[in-house]
């Protein structure tokens, strides 16, 4: 419509932008959303009844999955009774064992030719005062007995791991839920990288970030003398007097999977011994899911 064809009666008003109108229609809009809701909260209100919320459909899961999670269920409870009446006769062995490994080695004078070298580490955690404990299995093919015992472990989700005094008492309930969990004896500067770079502390039942030694000192400075990371991962590493209550502080430690989502699903991918007891071989893991 050109200025020749306006009406008489509107040529007298004032020209208004097409931004100031666009953003009068959205202010309209958002008022009349706002009343909108309003009115529904008002609805729903204590006093008022509430329309029932409709369940949202669960997907179906597949018999061979059920029928599978059974078999494995049921498998588990053999070995747990196993386990519980006869014990470990391999696994549980007090003599230390030795394995060899090949690592690569950095050269500089010829970068396509790769060196390697063969080195010794124990295999098995005879001897250490503490472990620490990695679960890497879901609950579905767990027994009752076997969830109980991760959840005293305070292993409740996958790829969880906390620090545990290796005495009698632990080193039975880690034989019987070996097939759920992977354990070893870290070395002090990974039980260092664990703290710093994934530690977290129980602050009123909360999971607060250890960014502060203050954190440390209000929580266990009045009563265990530690004050400090340094003194967390000392007390942690030589398993002193205050490891229970330093690791009971400390939340459990949320890694990430060793392998890629690829890798787990589509490939199927595994590589050596994925469960049990892993020795010394359990830092490589530990900075892995770091």
């Amino acid at each position: 419509m050109t200025a020749s064809n306006i009406p008489k009666k509107y040529k007298d008003l004032p020209l208004v932008p097409e931004t100031v109108l666009k953003k009068r229609h959205d202010l309209d809009e958002l008022r009349r959303k706002k009343a909108a809701a309003q009115l529904e909260k008002d609805q729903t209100a204590p006093g008022i009844k509430a329309k029932k919320n409709i369940p949202k459909a669960k997907k179906p899961t597949a018999l061979e999955t059920l029928v599978s999670q059974g078999k494995s269920r049921r498998n588990g409870q053999k070995r747990y009774s196993r386990v519980l009446k006869k014990g470990m006769q391999t696994r549980a062995s007090n003599k230390k064992t030795e394995s060899t490994k090949e690592v690569e080695l950095d050269n500089d004078e010829a970068e396509e030719e790769t060196v390697t070298k063969t080195i010794r580490y124990q295999s098995n955690s005879v001897g250490a005062p503490m472990v620490f404990v990695i679960r890497v299995r879901d609950h579905h093919s767990a027994s009752s007995m076997v969830k109980r015992i991760l959840s005293r472990l305070r292993l409740r989700h996958i790829n969880e791991g906390v620090f545990v005094r290796y005495d009698e008492s632990h080193k039975k309930m880690l034989h019987l839920v070996e097939p759920w969990v992977i354990y070893g004896p870290p070395v002090k500067g990974v039980v260092e990288d664990l703290i710093e770079r994934r530690g977290f502390g129980k602050i009123d039942g909360k999971r607060v970030a250890l960014s502060d030694n203050t954190i440390i000192e209000n929580a266990l400075g009045d009563d265990h003398g530690v004050i400090c990371s340094e003194d967390l991962v000392h007390e942690i590493f030589e398993a002193g007097d205050s490891f229970f209550p330093v690791t009971k502080f400390l939340w459990p430690f949320r890694l990430s999977h060793k392998t890629t989502h690829f890798e787990r699903d589509t490939l199927k991918f595994k590589q050596g011994k994925n469960f049990g007891d892993q020795g010394e071989e359990i830092n490589d893991i530990i900075r892995q899911m770091l």
